[in-house]
């Protein structure tokens, strides 16, 4: 299963979150489905958030949109990452 971690660093959470839920639709159709969402402790403008990815090729396309960038414009990110994960296993060659 393919998961899909962001961090993005804000300038303001409501304002963010805000622009955020409002993608909710786009993120369905790219094949993201929220997993879960947290805010930093110790710095909250720093925000994370998972998604299952259903659809991969639809997921990387979306990230890879100019209105994605436009979006996180929107929304304050001042800087983002994020990175298509896999599950690891102990018994994995090194």
């Amino acid at each position: 299963m393919l998961h899909l971690l962001c961090r993005n660093r804000v300038s303001d959470f409501q304002r963010w979150w805000s622009v955020f839920t409002s993608h909710a639709a786009a993120h369905r159709a790219a094949g993201l489905v929220l997993m879960a969402l947290w805010q930093e402790q110790a710095d909250p403008h720093n925000v994370y958030f998972l998604f299952q990815v259903e659809d991969p090729e639809a997921a990387k396309a979306f990230m890879a949109a100019p209105q994605a960038a436009e979006a996180a414009t929107r929304a304050g990110v001042v800087e983002g990452e994020y990175h298509f994960l896999t599950p690891a296993s102990a018994d994995q060659p090194s």
